[in-house]
């Protein structure tokens, strides 16, 4: 099974949530994508679900000499939810991670500036928060995610996602209070493989897709 773009998926799963809905399983939903790849999809959740779309800005904190291999994240304000198992295998303190720490808080402040301007970030306490993203590997981001919404005291936490691995799905089973993955591939590599068209999309790429939601 693999997905002709991101808007497609975005179709499949609105229409699996919107069961959910039906069942009176997602009540007073408000829907968050993970930027960039997530807003794409989750904008076709919004709309099916009629709900409002936001964005939760997640930065992944690399190791210092490999900034690609993932050792934690961080989401809004959430504090870092670090690996402590590649921390370990890398010899690695918290401490040695402040200065990488500071640049990806910095980061991820810029982009919530940038794609939220001066509004405030979505009340959600009592709500239904639907997590959105493209797709869920090793959890990291998910995870980060959905820790840091935990503590603004939803009702109710799903994550939602068109493909994940099964080992990341079973560890998100234990932060959320559903997830919905419409696809658990047995040979999971990466998420793009699961994708006829997965490019990466743009700053003006998240800010059309609030933009058409919020008209």
């Amino acid at each position: 099974m693999r997905f002709r773009d991101r808007r497609q998926a975005g179709r499949e799963l609105a229409a699996r949530l919107r069961e959910r809905q039906g069942e009176g399983a997602l009540p007073d939903p408000v829907v968050l994508a993970l930027p960039r790849g997530g807003v794409a999809v989750a904008a076709e959740v919004a709309a099916v679900l009629d709900a409002p779309l936001d964005v939760l800005v997640v930065r992944k904190v690399g190791a210092p000499f490999h900034e690609e291999f993932g050792v934690g994240a961080m989401a809004g304000d959430g504090a870092v939810v670090f690996d402590d198992a590649a921390l370990r295998g890398l010899g690695l303190s918290e401490s040695d991670l402040a200065p990488v720490v500071e640049r990806e808080r910095t980061e991820l402040r810029r982009r919530e500036r940038l794609y939220r301007g001066d509004r405030p970030a979505p009340d959600v306490r009592g709500r239904t928060v639907v997590v959105v993203d493209d797709g869920l590997a090793t959890g990291s981001t998910a995870r980060a995610a959905l820790r840091a919404l935990r503590a603004r005291r939803p009702g109710r936490l799903v994550l939602a996602t068109p493909v994940g691995s099964t080992e990341g799905v079973a560890l998100m089973r234990g932060e959320a209070d559903e997830v919905v993955c419409l696809y658990e591939p047995p040979a999971f590599m990466a998420v793009g493989q699961w994708y006829e068209e997965f490019g990466q999309l743009t700053d003006e790429d998240v800010l059309g897709a609030l933009r058409e939601r919020q008209a």
